[in-house]
């Protein structure tokens, strides 16, 4: 089974090779073309010298023969060592640029398989790590590909030219340094195993410590560690984590030191060899001294140009298996679908027998929920923790699909896409944008013509313009403080202004999920003793855990591990002394 899988990848290498160098076309053509002709002239110029060389040994040892004087002949060694020498920080300078073209185009590759990937799909942790895992692995192999493509390019050219001198002085040679490549071809496969074995080994710890990392310097965390002093604890798993990686990236570097020996002792004694039969020659007459010293200058830059060469497919190799996880990667998710068509609300939405499971749990998160939420209804859903709130509010939204069961709109079924077009949200972990207040809040619409208008509008039906007096830039005001000198928000102000985010969205149904979390008393009163105001005769579906908040809603479901176990108005509830007048009374009876 094993030698099986090693063929499939050994026999894909060269799709993958190819695969990856399109990429970098596609990516810079005029960048990957000149990078391609600096090889050419690099090959060329090695050539020069081993020419200008010769014509210096034959001025300085056979002057009556030779085809150039001493001062011509050195001039030209000169300018063909500066040559090869300039080509060589000339590449340097052009790949960092061809570097960061190809690294654009690899992450539009991941960025679009991003976004492709539906919400279920994106929370799974098997997406997430193969996401790091190509993160980390991936993203330089293709501009790594075609510099191995260009370097072997140019050595072989080497290799050629540079045969064609030896062949001249004694064929015998090439083949002693030829041999040299079959071990460390072999040696390059083996490489390549141990690399990807070792990058898949350390993903989860690559994540786990990049997390930690993120706790210790991100400025969301900072006052919480240190008000519990928990710095030194997390201090400690990292380096805990730390001892991990290094323990394997020590094994590792030991199984490439390893290889790297092997492949240099292959090409040492392969030079040694040609370097001994040189001597030979020259003593036994068959080359004279400014041949053999020509041939040696060659035998080292063919050696040189061979372990280029070792090196190059070693990189392709070694590339091969992240490249085939890249491509496994970007087929992960769905195709691209189109985007999806808001729809009027006219008469309702209504969930009929919704089941749901997320993956790798034994009980269901939801079963068998029938819910309607009428043209202009507020309706809202209650119960405990993990009851299936967020869940249930993820499926109305379009976020998730059910298992088993209906979604409908006005009586019809629609699509994920058509939902979530129709439908606006506020989840409870909102994102809070490092960037202007109308970035903030149009961002929840990018279709929609931002007119100043539109925006303090939803700004002022989600409070964030009474939540926030000093504005210095208005509407351009930079908020948070992680990327720029912004206002510094409080939690409150910061769900003001998530609530006009969804507000600005111009659909008919709002999903709040804990709208008010943050907000004080105050202006929690004020959201919800007008809420039908601030909803401007849109539908809603309101999770809270605060009854005050939701008793005025014309319908509320109350939700008990996974299933809807009654419903009714506040008044109804109450009197049917259920659960729901249960968890009113304990939070109300906290208030007297």
């Amino acid at each position: 089974m094993r030698a099986t899988r090693v063929m499939q990848a050994t026999a894909a290498t060269p799709r993958l090779i190819l695969s990856a160098a399109r990429e970098v076309r596609r990516a810079d053509a005029a960048g990957t073309t000149v990078a391609a002709a600096m090889q050419v002239v690099s090959a060329l110029a090695a050539l020069g010298l081993v020419a200008a060389a010769k014509f210096t040994f034959d001025a300085l040892l056979q002057p009556e023969t030779a085809a150039l004087g001493l001062v011509p002949a050195l001039l030209g060694l000169a300018f063909m060592t500066a040559l090869s020498g300039s080509v060589g920080a000339l590449q340097t300078q052009q790949n960092r640029l061809l570097s960061e073209r190809v690294g654009q185009r690899v992450w539009d590759r991941i960025l679009d398989t991003a976004a492709r990937a539906d919400l279920y799909t994106y929370e799974s942790a098997g997406f997430a790590t193969a996401l790091e895992r190509v993160e980390q692995n991936a993203v330089s192999r293709p501009f790594l590909v075609t510099t191995s493509l260009l370097g072997l390019l140019g050595s072989l050219l080497g290799v050629v030219t540079m045969s064609a001198v030896l062949i001249g002085v004694e064929p015998l040679l090439v083949p002693i340094l030829l041999a040299a490549g079959i071990p460390a071809v072999l040696l390059s496969r083996w490489a390549s195993r141990t690399e990807f074995a070792f990058a898949a080994r350390l993903t989860a710890t690559f994540r786990r410590r990049n997390y930690v990392r993120d706790l210790l310097t991100q400025r969301p965390y900072a006052a919480e560690l240190r008000a519990f002093g928990s710095g030194g604890h997390l201090r400690g798993r990292h380096d805990e984590l730390n001892r991990t990686f290094e323990a394997e990236l020590r094994s590792q570097v030991r199984r490439r030191q390893v290889i790297a020996v092997l492949t240099t002792l292959g090409v040492g004694v392969a030079l040694t060899v040609a370097l001994l039969a040189i001597v030979a020659l020259v003593r036994s007459g068959r080359i004279d001294l400014a041949a053999a010293g020509a041939a040696a200058i060659a035998v080292r830059l063919l050696s040189g140009q061979l372990s280029t060469a070792f090196a190059s497919i070693a990189g392709l190799i070694e590339s091969a298996p992240f490249l085939a996880d890249l491509e496994r990667f970007a087929a992960s998710a769905p195709p691209a679908t189109p985007p999806g068509t808001k729809h009027a609300l006219r008469s309702g939405v209504a969930l009929r027998g919704i089941h749901f499971r997320y993956p790798e749990q034994s009980r269901a998160a939801l079963e068998a929920i029938d819910l309607d939420i009428g043209a202009g209804e507020v309706v809202a859903l209650v119960g405990e923790n993990g009851s299936g709130k967020t869940t249930l509010a993820k499926i109305v939204a379009g976020l998730y699909e059910p298992d088993e069961g209906t979604r409908e709109w006005d009586g019809r079924r629609a699509s994920s896409e058509d939902v979530r077009a129709s439908v606006s949200v506020i989840l409870q972990d909102f994102v809070r944008y490092q960037m202007s207040l109308r970035d903030n809040i149009v961002v929840s619409d990018t279709d929609r013509s931002a007119s100043d208008d539109a925006v303090l509008d939803a700004a002022r039906r989600g409070g964030a313009l009474s939540a926030m007096t000093d504005l210095p830039h208005g509407l351009d005001t930079m908020l948070g403080r992680d990327l720029d000198e912004g206002l510094d928000l409080s939690g409150g102000q910061w769900q003001r202004v998530a609530l006009a985010r969804a507000l600005y969205r111009d659909t008919p149904l709002v999903v709040l999920d804990e709208p008010a979390a943050a907000l004080d008393p105050r202006a929690e009163h004020e959201l919800f003793d007008d809420v039908r105001r601030v909803l401007g005769g849109r539908s809603a579906l309101l999770i809270s855990h605060r009854f005050s908040s939701t008793r005025m809603a014309d319908r509320i479901y109350v939700l008990s591990q996974g299933r809807v176990v009654e419903h009714g108005t506040h008044d109804e509830l109450v009197a049917r002394a259920g659960l729901y007048a249960e968890l009113y009374t304990l939070q109300s009876t906290a208030y007297r």
